[in-house]
């Protein structure tokens, strides 16, 4: 049985929704990404490995998914790779197999429960090419197709059984709520995914059939430029808003940050204060996160401007000052922890004064 959790992380890489799986891996580290799901008892690089998300590979790979995992007919996440590798083509081979393979060369060598390894995958692939027919002058496209071509005789079944299964999942329902920006994210990258996906099998198709023309196939290359072209300019206005948010988060956390300050410090208050009470920068963040809000929108290159702000917060931050001001008021059972944070944020604040010296 899943966990919530576990079922909140297969979801996110079921829907190929890597902004809301990146996010939630960062707020639960202690989740281990190698449990396996359903009768087939696959693991969630299984399931990315299918559906060719080698962006959600990637990631999994950085928070320690094991190449090695074997489902219940003994196929690991290689074995996945390699065989849609075979179906769609080079671009699968290095999105999919090359960064399996550099995680864990070992796992090229591991035998699913008919014996048959990701490395005899490839080797019969390429033992099966004819030799002498003067490769050195074949074109890219006709590479291309004897690749598609040997894929379809050899891998049909497989295909129907490890990719065919997922294609409802581009029928998945639209969230009637408002757009937000994780979800303006993902739908960008899901519509690139889409579209190259599409253009993988319309590549496979033609290869196999051997009816593909130079000139749908300048269409389909200039069609492809077109669309690169609008996901770019598409992309740059994403990492505008992300900055833009990222920085009306920082100003708004300013703002929060000296209004708590006026209220607890300079008002008439006399009722205790407990640790959450008090009007920390960052009251979850580190003692550096916290200096950060303080001097957020002062400009560190004008080193005087740069010093009164600076004197301003170690003032306000002062052990002795701020005992003065607050000690009396401070709940007991937090005292210490209050006082001890006190005086890191303090010190913190004499270091970034005593480097402008420096």
């Amino acid at each position: 049985m899943l966990t919530k959790e576990e079922k909140r992380l297969w979801k996110y890489v079921e829907e190929g929704s890597l902004f809301k799986l990146k996010s939630y891996l960062r707020k639960h580290r202690h989740l281990d990404v190698n449990f396996s799901q359903g009768k087939r008892q696959r693991s969630p690089l299984h399931l990315a490995c299918s559906l060719g998300d080698d962006a959600v590979v990637r990631l999994l790979l950085d928070h320690g998914a094991n190449v090695r995992q074997a489902d219940k007919k003994g196929n690991t996440p290689l074995h996945v790779a390699v065989n849609r590798a075979l179906k769609l083509g080079k671009t699968a081979y290095d999105d999919l197999v090359v960064p399996l393979r550099k995680s864990c060369p070992k796992a090229m060598d591991d035998s699913n429960m008919a014996g048959v390894t990701p490395q005899d995958l490839l080797d019969g692939l390429k033992h099966s090419e004819p030799c002498g027919q003067g490769t050195s002058s074949q074109s890219q496209g006709d590479t291309e197709k004897d690749w598609m071509d040997k894929l379809f005789g050899e891998c049909m079944d497989e295909f129907s059984e490890t990719f065919g299964a997922y294609d409802a999942d581009d029928f998945l329902p639209v969230d009637e709520d408002e757009e937000d920006y994780a979800d303006w994210a993902d739908r960008i990258r899901r519509e690139y995914f889409s579209k190259k996906h599409a253009e993988a099998q319309r590549l496979a198709s033609s290869s196999f059939s051997g009816k593909k023309k130079k000139s749908k196939r300048d269409e389909e290359e200039q069609s492809y430029k077109d669309l690169h072209a609008r996901l770019q300019k598409e992309h740059e206005e994403y990492l505008s808003r992300a900055a833009r948010k990222e920085e009306e988060t920082r100003q708004g956390k300013k703002r929060r940050y000296e209004q708590m300050c006026e209220a607890t410090f300079h008002g008439d208050g006399t009722e205790l204060l407990s640790y959450n009470d008090i009007p920390w920068p960052a009251p979850r963040g580190t003692v550096p996160e916290m200096a950060d809000v303080m001097l957020h929108g002062v400009d560190r290159k004008d080193a005087a401007g740069f010093r009164k702000a600076l004197r301003k917060q170690q003032a306000l931050w002062h052990p002795d000052k701020f005992a003065q001001r607050c000690e009396t008021r401070l709940n007991g059972k937090d005292k210490q922890r209050i006082l001890d944070t006190v005086t890191a944020l303090s010190q913190e604040l004499n270091r970034l004064a005593q480097s402008l010296k420096a």
